[in-house]
């Protein structure tokens, strides 16, 4: 079964507004377990989607290949990542659809698969695949699994302190009803959601610079 990512992010910057975030999550919902990592991005462009879905055919768990295959032939504009965290090696691929963009858009087709592989070598089959590096991301992420939705609250090289509200629904008709409740939260949290065209403005910039960026604490400011 598909399902479908509805994101709306909100620039923080600062920590004193990330711990001020965090006591508005506790103070509405109660004290929550959360899950932390430490997480390393690639970004991907290009690509063989025919050579893609070759490599991958042994690599996607049976009971997620009709997901995979539909969102490779079906979203528009994806955006194709591996990540890295504390424990796992993912292959992450999204689809827009909505007009925003499949690497930052608010309703987006997600396919995500655990692969027990090093980050190099999943890597290396996506380059296989010809795709091209277009960016290298670093992050921290505190992750609030709350009812019904996600809240993370990331410390991303380039961008600081970020949140990312999210809901997942299992019909794209779902969409509108799901961006309007993560608004109404945000707004009670005074978390300002970060425009689309400023967020375009923010990831070329990163993307152009990353090798700056990528695993340090440095941040940028684009307005």
């Amino acid at each position: 079964m598909s399902s479908y990512e509805i994101e709306i992010k909100s620039l923080l910057g600062s920590k004193e507004k990330a711990d001020a975030l965090r006591n508005k999550i506790v103070k509405k919902f109660g004290k929550q377990s959360v899950e932390k990592s430490k997480q390393l991005n690639h970004y991907f462009i290009g690509g063989d989607m025919t050579k893609f879905k070759k490599n991958f055919a042994d690599k996607v768990s049976k009971d997620k290949l009709a997901v995979f295959e539909k969102t490779v032939d079906h979203g528009k504009k994806i955006s194709v990542r591996t990540r890295r965290t504390d424990k796992d090696t993912i292959l992450v691929v999204k689809a827009s659809i909505d007009d925003t963009t499949s690497s930052n858009g608010i309703s987006r087709m997600e396919f995500e698969q655990k692969l027990p592989m090093t980050l190099d070598e999943l890597d290396k089959l996506l380059l296989d695949s010809g795709f091209q590096y277009q960016a290298k991301w670093s992050r921290e992420r505190e992750e609030y699994t709350l009812p019904g939705l996600h809240i993370c609250i990331d410390k991303n090289a380039g961008y600081g302190y970020l949140a990312e509200f999210e809901k997942v629904v299992g019909d794209e008709k779902e969409s509108d009803g799901a961006q309007k409740m993560l608004r109404s939260l945000m707004q009670e949290f005074d978390a300002e959601e970060l425009k689309q065209d400023r967020l375009e403005r923010m990831f070329a910039h990163y993307n152009g610079h990353w090798q700056e960026y990528y695993g340090t604490d440095k941040i940028f400011d684009i307005k």
